[in-house]
């Protein structure tokens, strides 16, 4: 096939896969601009993963082209997924077929080993995608109460009294409430994302790599536990109108900071 004929057609084909997911796309869109949205992230993930694509175009173009029909079956599946989904207005796992149905495209239009090149930034498109509001709300749950308890105990380590009531920490002669965005599910989900980048860009082995995206999770925990320790604390000696304001913004900036610099240590 020529070069030309092959662009017209992956030209044709990108614009019917737009159309088709036109609803999932805005979905997303909406999720990411929503108030208290944890995936504000949303709109650089695909800018990143273009940029990767980018990045090795050269090393791409020296890869031979061999167009695989397998991809077809791929695009099948994804879109029978997609349509179930659009019937049940499920848009969770339409999301999920819409990156099925790319990684279909490329094998159908390029090949195995252009796949295999451009196989991370296609898969790093899952970190766009946003969980359910139940799954979202059930987590949140989970974390902040965690989140609380334990740093309740470091407290208490502290020899500051300190108890748990539910997502509140009492102490002497203050309390913090530890809501949902404090939970740490925002800067979890955004450190994930972030740890799979640190993975792929160093240069070392595969095991390595997985141990670093992993451990991007616990990370991303301890640096939501020493943010509310800090509220904690703070609230404490001086009270809980000093722990609002610019030291909780401060706090919640130094999540990331903590959680980058883990990252880089552990690299």
């Amino acid at each position: 096939m020529k070069q030309t004929d092959k662009t017209i057609k992956f030209i044709i084909l990108s614009a019917l896969f737009i159309l088709g997911y036109l609803p999932t796309l805005a979905w997303m869109v909406n999720r990411w601009l929503s108030k208290d949205s944890y995936y504000g992230h949303g709109f650089l993930v695909p800018l990143v993963s273009l940029f990767i694509v980018w990045q090795n175009k050269e090393k791409i173009k020296k890869v031979r082209q061999n167009p695989s029909n397998s991809g077809l079956i791929l695009i099948i599946i994804g879109l029978l997924i997609h349509l179930a989904s659009a019937l049940f207005r499920v848009y969770f796992t339409s999301a999920f077929s819409m990156i099925l149905v790319i990684i279909g495209l490329v094998l159908y239009l390029f090949g195995k080993e252009i796949l295999n090149e451009i196989k991370f930034p296609i898969f790093f498109l899952i970190f766009m995608i946003p969980l359910p509001l139940v799954a979202v709300a059930d987590i949140s749950l989970r974390m902040k109460l965690f989140a609380a308890q334990a740093s309740t105990i470091m407290l208490n380590q502290m020899n500051i009294p300190a108890i748990r009531d539910g997502s509140v920490i009492r102490m002497m002669h203050s309390f913090l409430i530890v809501g949902d965005p404090c939970s740490g599910l925002r800067s979890l989900i955004s450190l994930l994302a972030l740890g799979a980048l640190f993975a792929y860009f160093l240069n070392t082995t595969t095991l390595k790599k997985i141990i670093l995206f992993v451990c991007s999770a616990p990370i991303a925990l301890i640096s939501n536990i020493v943010r509310i320790l800090a509220l904690a604390l703070v609230s404490e000696i001086y009270g809980p109108k000093a722990a609002l304001g610019f030291f909780h913004n401060f706090m919640g900036m130094m999540v990331f900071v903590i959680a980058f610099v883990g990252l880089a240590g552990l690299s």
